[in-house]
């Protein structure tokens, strides 16, 4: 049994996370402020002796040092995510991401404590390449569009990271994950699928940025989570960067297609220009698809779920909350 701690633990991903490792008899304390958490999502662990949670932020210093001291594994996920939240509050971003992490850091070196980062695929900028590989470069927009600023926080934060392990020999790990989706997961700060799933089973237009021919693969909460343990616990991903996603490649507008025959609505799809969806001269990404052989490598990474597996649950479990 080892003792965990994780950061942004009522998230999404953090809150599924939680759940694998009490499964397997872990325990597990989680730190989130809930500004992009939900205390929905990890209400169901209060009273597992096993389980605790600390409603507060990683500005709290002294209690994150405690948490940190008193854990085996550090799992680093809070952050300010979604490129809405980014374009509309871009400051608290870049201060969340990069002093946030630096805080973790700081103190998993201090404690000796393995700590893995979660990074994004973002990182890779606008690259045209397509399917990208770990060690390929980062082509950033420039620093007058926000767009752009959460893209620059993860890549400080894995130099942190890799800093950190080089100069003092902190066992880190970065994740950068591409488009991890699932049940818990909300459309709140621009979420795609659980968006389309929303207004599908409202009757509503299906709102498609751009003109839909953007490609992204979407991996399942369930399958990420097994990789992010995998990695921070082989000790040979020690200083490392790794993909974690799916392959299975769809259009934006194949997406919105496929959501509405699923659910068997009624909606349209209504293309919005980039611009006023966002901001005038919004960047976006043609192709994002992960190069998954490191990890495959590694721990034998490999997605068991597909999409339609993904929007089979989204749709569950939104229905069942909703009524719809």
């Amino acid at each position: 049994m080892s003792k965990i701690f994780i950061t942004g633990g009522a998230g999404f991903i953090g809150s599924h996370l939680s759940d694998f490792l009490l499964a397997r008899g872990d325990e597990v304390s989680i730190l989130d402020d809930l500004s992009t958490g939900d205390y929905r999502n990890i209400s169901h662990l209060e009273g597992n002796p096993r389980f605790r949670c600390f409603i507060d932020d990683l500005r709290n210093e002294a209690l994150v040092e405690t948490l940190i001291r008193e854990a085996d594994h550090v799992y680093h996920l809070a952050a300010s995510v979604g490129v809405r939240l980014v374009i509309e509050r871009p400051t608290e971003c870049l201060i969340n991401n990069i002093f946030g992490t630096e805080i973790v850091l700081k103190f998993a070196c201090r404690y000796r404590r393995p700590a893995l980062i979660t990074s994004t695929s973002e990182v890779y900028g606008k690259s045209n390449k397509g399917t990208f590989e770990e060690s390929d470069d980062s082509i950033m927009g420039p620093t007058c569009k926000s767009r752009w600023g959460y893209a620059a926080s993860k890549a400080i934060d894995e130099f942190l990271a890799l800093a950190y392990h080089e100069e003092k020999a902190l066992p880190t790990v970065i994740v950068r994950l591409f488009n991890t989706v699932g049940p818990r997961q909300t459309g709140r700060y621009g979420m795609v699928i659980p968006n389309f799933v929303r207004q599908a089973l409202r009757g509503e237009p299906l709102t498609v940025f751009g003109d839909g021919g953007q490609t992204r693969c979407f991996a399942h909460v369930s399958d990420v989570v097994p990789a992010l343990v995998g990695l921070l616990e082989h000790p040979d991903a020690r200083g490392k960067v790794f993909n974690v996603g799916s392959q299975e490649e769809v259009s934006i507008r194949d997406l919105a297609e496929r959501v509405i025959a699923l659910t068997g609505s009624s909606s349209t799809i209504r293309l919005i220009p980039y611009d006023q969806a966002y901001s005038e001269g919004f960047e976006d990404m043609l192709r994002r698809i992960p190069d998954l052989s490191r990890a495959r490598s590694l721990i034998g990474y490999q997605p068991k779920r597909s999409l339609e597996d993904i929007l089979k649950d989204v749709t569950a479990e939104m229905r069942a909350k909703s009524g719809l």
